[in-house]
């Protein structure tokens, strides 16, 4: 009998909890957290992977959408799919169509863009509780075997931060992320102490984010937060390997990104992008100038073979 989604969810954290480690989580990032980059992030022990964030409302419309937005394979999981919602409807619509694939949904209340909160999305969702809790609450509706989450951004009192946490736990979410910095806050020391108190004064698992760009980052936010784990972005896309405990990006991670992002047949930007990122602590300045004038696949292969022995394999590493 297939294991209910809902157990997958729990299990990931009574497991960290039994095993005494971390639970690991990709942050949801746009442009980066595709397919081939989940892919990656999961061979150096990442334990939960979320998707970028996707529209609700374009993708319960359109197949162009759907097909634009999420590409996913049998491997690719445990998986949370984050969509960013104003509308009930749109959102638990975004569910249904997406739960074959996935191991969760989540709402995103945590993207700080203009655009985002021009259009009433994202971390302006924040100030708005009852919004969220009947998003939460009709997905929930809905999907009733679909577990469902949110991430938040901190509000400016702590006493605020935690009302909101507990009225998304009372709305029925199975879990919540939290980036421990305001919407108007960057690279700043996160607020541990907000993520704290929301652990605190809920039994739903939190988990950290923000902060976290080594592997010595990892224990110091456990024990600041009690967060039940830790979600990274910007160390992750500098280093993919960071939760399998390597300081900075080794090489083969180099290699085994070649070897998925041209298998998955990744466009070319995100491909450079991603080496750019990987390579930022290993390329001296001039060499950066080099690689970052490189303008095709074959150009940065060439690249990698003559200066790192790396070069396209022909195959998916597991």
């Amino acid at each position: 009998m297939e294991e209910s989604k809902h157990s997958v969810v729990s299990k990931l954290f009574s497991d960290s909890v039994n095993n005494g480690t971390t639970l690991k989580v990709c942050a949801p990032m746009v442009r980066y957290s595709s397919l081939p980059f989940r892919h990656l992030v999961k061979l150096y022990k990442c334990d939960l992977m979320f998707t970028h964030m996707m529209l609700s409302d374009c993708f319960s419309k359109a197949q162009s959408a759907r097909d634009a937005d999420f590409q996913h394979c049998k491997t690719d999981r445990p998986l949370i799919a984050q969509f960013a919602a104003s509308d009930p409807e749109y959102f638990a619509a975004a569910a249904r169509l997406i739960s074959p694939y996935v191991d969760g949904v989540d709402l995103n209340c945590g993207c700080p863009q203009r655009w985002a909160i021009k259009e009433g999305i994202g971390a302006c969702m924040c100030t708005n509780p009852k919004l969220i809790s009947r998003i939460v609450s009709r997905c929930r509706q809905v999907n009733p075997d679909l577990p469902v989450s949110v991430k938040i951004r901190i509000l400016d009192t702590i006493e605020d931060t935690v009302a909101l946490a507990q009225a998304i736990e009372q709305a029925g979410a199975a879990f919540i992320s939290v980036h421990g910095r305001t919407i108007k806050e960057r690279n700043v020391i996160p607020h541990f102490d907000y993520v704290q108190a929301i652990k605190n004064n809920v039994k739903i698992p939190v988990i950290h984010n923000g902060g976290v760009y080594s592997p010595d980052d990892l224990e110091p936010a456990l024990q600041k937060t009690g967060a039940d784990g830790v979600m990274c972005a910007q160390g992750l896309l500098n280093n993919p390997a960071l939760f399998a405990g390597y300081t900075e990006t080794p090489l083969q991670c180099v290699q085994d990104w070649v070897n998925i992002a041209i298998t998955y047949g990744t466009t070319f930007i995100t491909f450079k992008h991603h080496l750019v990122f990987m390579l930022e602590n290993v390329l001296p300045k001039h060499e950066k100038k080099i690689f970052n004038n490189l303008s095709t696949i074959a150009a940065v292969l060439d690249y990698l073979d003559n200066n790192f022995d790396i070069r396209y394999q022909n195959k998916l590493p597991t």
